[in-house]
């Protein structure tokens, strides 16, 4: 039987190759974005390829966008094994930078954009008795650090609704699966926003320009994004897969520090990595 995926945020980056490798693995591949007029990169490389890829419309802050794709999925294929929550942005700007509203916009996009989709694919999988959900999060959903406290704390709450999935929805057949990217070499970093109304004269804005310098420079050597798709794609293949997989040599750094030291220590190492 003809598997079938779904996955967002696939204009670029990690969302990108991940249909891509999804496609190149014999599913069937929903690829959805919020703007398709940003389409032509993925839709080349799959003719070029003859992929069975699929561009579709879906907005994951939007109710109807999101059950308009799923309802032509299930209209198509009559099936869905597989959802990957991609879509996400990042704001910088330490907390008192930003305002409730950005936070909350922040929370629409990295979180309730994952649960309104969860929300239309779960009945499905439930029905088949099978499925995978694979929620991307990000090695800042683990550890926290400051200049991007709104995209962090978004993160850390997928986590903890990815870890209840895992109990509530497994004795229905579906896995549940986190990955926690490291910084990823895309243009992720380029498209964060900073805060709307910025403060010219913010104690934050020393700090904040540390912490973004330091990342930015990380990201010349980061992990491409092509190796969390890998990643996706192999963990999939497993018959029991684990509750998450960081992606990337310093993703596994960061976490193992996290891991051996007291989070004294462990601040202190932030401090001298970051800024």
């Amino acid at each position: 039987m003809e598997k079938v995926a779904l996955v967002t945020g696939c204009s670029s980056g990690i969302g990108l190759e991940t249909a891509l490798g999804l496609a190149r693995d014999g599913y069937f591949t929903y690829a959805s974005m919020r703007n398709t007029s940003k389409s032509s990169k993925i839709e080349q490389a799959a003719k070029k390829e003859n992929l069975t890829l699929k561009v579709i419309q879906l907005d994951v802050d939007d109710k109807d966008s999101i059950k308009n794709a799923v309802s032509q999925i299930v209209k198509e294929k009559n099936r869905l094994d597989v959802l990957v929550n991609n879509a996400g942005y990042g704001i910088f700007g330490c907390l008192e930078d930003i305002s409730v509203e950005e936070l909350k916009e922040q929370f629409e996009t990295n979180f309730f954009g994952a649960v309104r989709l969860i929300h239309e694919v779960a009945p499905i999988m439930r029905n088949q008795k099978a499925g995978t959900i694979v929620n991307v999060s990000s090695v800042a959903g683990r550890i926290g650090f400051p200049g991007s406290p709104a995209y962090i704390s978004s993160k850390f709450a997928l986590e903890g609704l990815s870890e209840c999935m895992r109990y509530e929805m497994a004795p229905f057949g579906i896995n549940t699966i986190i990955i926690e990217p490291g910084v990823i070499k895309t243009n992720f970093l380029d498209s964060m926003r900073m805060p709307k109304s910025p403060r010219p004269d913010s104690p934050y804005k020393e700090l904040t320009d540390k912490v973004v310098g330091g990342i930015k420079m990380m990201a010349q050597m980061g992990t491409p994004p092509k190796e969390v798709a890998d990643t996706i794609v192999r963990v999939l293949k497993e018959k029991n897969p684990l509750p998450r997989y960081p992606v990337g040599n310093d993703a596994a750094m960061f976490l193992e520090a996290k891991k051996m030291k007291t989070d004294i220590e462990f601040e202190n190492y932030l401090k001298k990595e970051l800024f």
